[in-house]
């Protein structure tokens, strides 16, 4: 039960002599709510898996790839399975991806890899990664507010327009990020301190922002934990000072040992901010997609700081694809907006005010109805469209025509044929200057940007010849005459 007010019967006063203030109501986990929340969090999960799997392997059997990323972190998880340095020859020939983003979590990859040397692999680990999240989050919901409340907020989270616009958007190391926020922020919904700092930890080895990440996670537990346990709260501070030293040392010391350069590539990205101001717009419809689906209502809890750092680099950078929605740049704050939701809620419900319990009570309910509307026009909504499931024929034509290029070939290639590629070829992106002449260069072609075939190889390697060897599907292959 979800705990009574005890009030005077409507139509009724109280007699002055035994008047007494409006109780508040006495509320906490409801008695039904099992401690883990039943089978419905690893149901919910496993449900997730299923459409977010079929999402993006669906986009790769259509040649859907919009980026080069996929391409890029296939050539480093395939260094690793072959216990080999994690090359990525996409960011320039011999580049040793530790000194682009500091992400040795993807090594975890390595040995599904080496079993299923294809791109679908690490498709599949995101899928199961983001899926798995939902079960701390379904599972602290639903200790709080309830079984039927706590799968809301799990449907609401799995949902979610940041975790479907990463799910459809290619592989990216944050997807090891989103289940291990998720699982510390639970711990700290349960008083777990040390837990939730052991499941932060690892974040400084996902990516090198996300050490201020786990600073702001130990803020949190600091802060919870302030007055029941000054120990845990002293401990966790120093997790936050270690977090940030950790971001420092990646930025300025580790990432530059492995650049060529000697230094860090993407500090122009925020020294070239044009202030804070700058896509204003687009940064305030960013904020409103993050806190109106919980109502406002997340801004009561304070385990919304844990996306404090995320959100500070991207609206301080000058680069507006960050600012904006798209992409999969918010996935990380998915967990902490949800979670944050379930938490003020729980708060809220012991509020005097009976207006803004009720709000509480209910919120849960249309966030997930709220998601499940706005799924309509979010990626996973093409799992509803027959067409979805058919690869169109001249997907298939183009598959033909980049698989009659050998295995170990050297191949510069743009977005399109990379993903096809990587895991057999060496393969270069078209026009850097560091390239040398490749066996093979493959191009998407489609919007017919290269009028001149050979005449834009001879462009590129002024001192190789290529032969034009086929063209099918707005896709071309020329190959370097011996």
């Amino acid at each position: 039960m979800r705990g009574a007010v005890l009030a005077a019967p409507a139509g009724r006063r109280t007699a002055p002599e035994t008047r007494q203030a409006a109780p508040i109501p006495i509320t906490g986990p409801p008695a039904a709510a099992p401690a883990a929340g039943g089978p419905a969090p690893y149901l919910l999960a496993l449900a997730l898996f299923a459409a977010y799997t079929t999402l993006s392997v669906l986009r790769h059997r259509r040649m859907g790839s919009r980026s080069w990323d996929l391409g890029i972190f296939e050539q480093a998880v395939r260094g690793y399975a072959h216990l080999q340095a994690p090359v990525a020859d996409l960011k320039g020939p011999g580049t040793n991806i530790l000194g682009d983003h500091f992400s040795p979590v993807t090594a975890l990859l390595a040995p599904a890899y080496r079993l299923f040397p294809t791109p679908v692999t690490l498709l599949v680990a995101q899928a199961a990664l983001f899926a798995l999240a939902a079960i701390p989050v379904t599972r602290a919901a639903t200790r709080l507010l309830g079984r039927a409340s706590g799968v809301a907020v799990g449907v609401a989270y799995g949902l979610s327009w940041g975790i479907q616009r990463a799910a459809d958007f290619d592989f990216h190391e944050i997807c090891f990020a989103v289940p291990l926020i998720a699982f510390s922020l639970e711990a700290v919904l349960r008083a777990r301190w040390r837990a939730a700092l052991l499941w932060a930890a690892p974040l400084v080895l996902v990516k090198e922002d996300l050490g201020l990440t786990l600073s702001a996670l130990a803020l949190v537990v600091a802060w919870r934990a302030r007055r029941t346990s000054r120990r845990a709260a002293v401990y966790a501070t120093g997790v936050a000072v270690l977090g940030a030293a950790a971001t420092a040392l990646t930025l300025l010391a580790v990432i530059p040992a492995f650049n060529t350069a000697g230094g860090y590539d993407y500090w122009s990205k925020v020294g070239e901010a044009p202030g804070p101001l700058a896509g204003a717009e687009t940064k305030l419809r960013t904020l409103g997609w993050l806190l109106l689906p919980t109502g406002l209502l997340a801004l009561r809890s304070p385990l919304l700081l844990a996306a404090a750092p995320t959100l500070g680099w991207r609206f301080l950078s000058g680069d507006p694809h960050y600012w904006s929605t798209d992409w999969h740049y918010s996935a990380v704050l998915m967990p902490v907006v949800f979670l944050a939701l379930a938490d003020a809620a729980d708060i809220t419900r012991r509020s005097p005010r009976p207006w803004l319990r009720t709000y509480a009570d209910r919120l849960p309910a249309c966030a997930a109805a709220a998601a499940v509307a706005l799924t309509t026009s979010l990626p996973l909504s093409v799992l509803t469209e027959a067409e979805a499931y058919r690869t169109p024929p001249g997907a298939v034509a183009a598959q033909r025509l980049l698989a009659r290029i050998p295995d170990g070939a050297t191949v510069e290639a743009n977005v399109g044929p990379i993903s096809r590629l990587t895991g057999r070829c060496r393969v270069l992106w078209i026009g850097d200057a560091r390239n040398p002449a490749p066996d093979y260069i493959a191009l998407n072609n489609r919007s017919g940007w290269v009028r001149d075939a050979r005449g834009y190889a001879k462009q590129l390697h002024p001192d190789a010849r290529y032969d034009l060897t086929g063209a099918s599907a707005g896709y071309i292959v020329l190959e370097r005459r011996t």
